[in-house]
């Protein structure tokens, strides 16, 4: 009994999951998908840097679109390398937080727009400090709060039908897919095809 409550838990939280996700791509701003498009191919013919920053599981998100971006031949880093340069004027600066108050983030954010770097904010809540700070948002939805009772049974059992995935989950999930679906787009703008990115792929590796 206790097995079969945990995989029907398993399967509910995975369809919640995917549900709030789509729901949450449907709210996607054309119009600020197309400028981000924009700045990117722009940086990509200008040549200039393109840093990724996001904490914890955002950062796990941007290290992912860091690595296809490289695949796409983009000048770009991850920040926090030991490699990583210095940001510049007109570089990018992507920002990845779900709330916009991640201290790290907020803080190099505002540091890269001091040297006159273009700082570009994923997150759910654009009048956030980090939204403030911004040249360009993306406003990808997440979660608004957290859930009021740890044990989900619980909450079944007084109606309380809170969202199942943990913290950021959505905003990681929904963030982490939207990049990866600009890479097509990307693909699509500047004529390079999955061959010629395989060629950039790891090659380090056993046989």
């Amino acid at each position: 009994m206790g097995m079969k409550f945990k995989v029907e838990l398993t399967k509910k939280a995975m369809a919640q999951i995917i549900k709030a996700v789509a729901a949450n791509i449907e709210r996607i701003s054309p119009e600020q998908t197309l400028k981000l498009i924009d700045m990117l191919v722009e940086a990509k013919k200008t040549g200039k840097k393109i840093l990724v920053l996001g904490a914890g599981r955002s950062g796990l998100v941007g290290r992912a679109f860091a690595m296809r971006l490289m695949h796409l031949n983009f000048n770009v880093h991850v920040v926090g390398e030991t490699v990583t340069p210095a940001v510049g004027r007109d570089d990018i600066l992507f920002a990845i937080s779900g709330s916009g108050t991640t201290t790290l983030v907020v803080t190099a954010a505002r540091i890269a727009k001091r040297v006159g770097a273009k700082v570009v904010a994923i997150t759910s809540h654009p009048r956030s400090p980090l939204g403030k700070c911004a040249d360009h948002i993306m406003v990808v939805y997440g979660r608004t709060k957290l859930a009021e009772r740890r044990d989900y049974f619980s909450r079944q059992i007084l109606g309380v039908h809170e969202p199942l995935a943990p913290l950021g989950t959505v905003f990681e999930i929904a963030a982490a897919i939207f990049l990866d679906a600009l890479i097509v787009e990307l693909m699509h703008r500047l004529g390079i095809s999955e061959e010629e990115m395989k060629s950039r792929h790891a090659t380090i590796e056993p046989p």
